[in-house]
């Protein structure tokens, strides 16, 4: 497929969420361009995106170049232990029930660590198949660099956690390195309440002095500040307009904070 025109230049971004999909890319007269594509139950991924390629708008701009976000378990290697021709035997051990799947890898240079994923197969070469440059990289990975480089902020131990897909990632650092990064399932309110109050104490934070901080698709964000108060000084939801210092990209209803944070700050 020959690209022609301005998208000999241009990237897309398609970001693979659990039970979502979408396309995007950087527009010199709009700021972002989002489609958000509504991907059909009972069907795998790849067979949406053969589907996709058939009727969304983004996806019939001939694109060459594009990064690929995955929501994916990721295993944190040391980056002075990690070995690429042991990246199967690793992830298989600490997520074994993933059949069917590519096992991928980014370098985290200023976490001084590797980030482990895996994407589906068949849906790694439909994507393999249409473009010519493709880079897969972990969803989460513009939120951990850009709060990475906020924790630097002040002097008080900051604990993150970002809502997105059903799921909470739930991280902290110490300098160049993570203290702690975890991802649970949270259904309800109550069970992130749970989690977050749970590595805070097990991390000893201070709940006098530390912070706690959240971000993303937060459940009963109202609800959830107010009891995080009850047990600690300092807890904060993420506002990404003020975050981002107005961005037009934190205007685009829907969009999910991690592309946010990649078109605003960079991956």
């Amino acid at each position: 497929m020959q690209e022609t025109g301005n998208n000999i230049r241009k990237r897309l971004t398609i970001r693979i969420g659990r039970n979502s999909m979408s396309f995007s890319t950087m527009d010199t007269d709009c700021g972002v361009k989002y489609e958000p594509y509504t991907v059909k139950s009972g069907i795998s991924m790849a067979a949406n995106l053969r589907e996709a390629f058939r009727n969304a708008d983004l996806l019939a701009e001939n694109f060459q170049r594009v990064q690929v976000m995955v929501d994916a378990p990721a295993l944190m290697v040391p980056v002075d232990l990690f070995e690429e021709g042991n990246k199967e035997v690793l992830y298989q051990h600490a997520f074994p029930n993933r059949p069917g799947e590519a096992v991928l890898y980014n370098v985290l240079p200023d976490l001084s660590c590797v980030a482990v994923f895996s994407v589906n197969k068949d849906l790694k070469t439909v994507i393999d198949d249409h473009f010519g440059d493709v880079r897969f990289f972990c969803a989460a990975s513009p939120v951990w660099r850009h709060l990475h480089q906020r924790s630097f902020t002040g002097v008080r131990n900051k604990l993150y956690g970002y809502f997105h897909d059903q799921e909470l990632e739930i991280f902290s650092f110490n300098q160049n390195r993570f203290k702690y990064c975890n991802s649970f399932e949270v259904s309800h309110a109550h069970d992130a309440l749970y989690f977050l109050l749970y590595v805070w104490k097990q991390l000893q934070l201070k709940p006098e002095h530390d912070e706690m901080h959240i971000a993303g698709d937060i459940p009963e964000k109202e609800w959830m500040l107010s009891e995080l108060r009850r047990y600690l000084q300092r807890a904060y939801a993420i506002n990404p307009t003020g975050e981002f210092n107005r961005a037009p990209v934190t205007q685009i209803k829907g969009i999910p904070y991690d592309l946010m944070t990649l078109y605003a700050k960079g991956r």
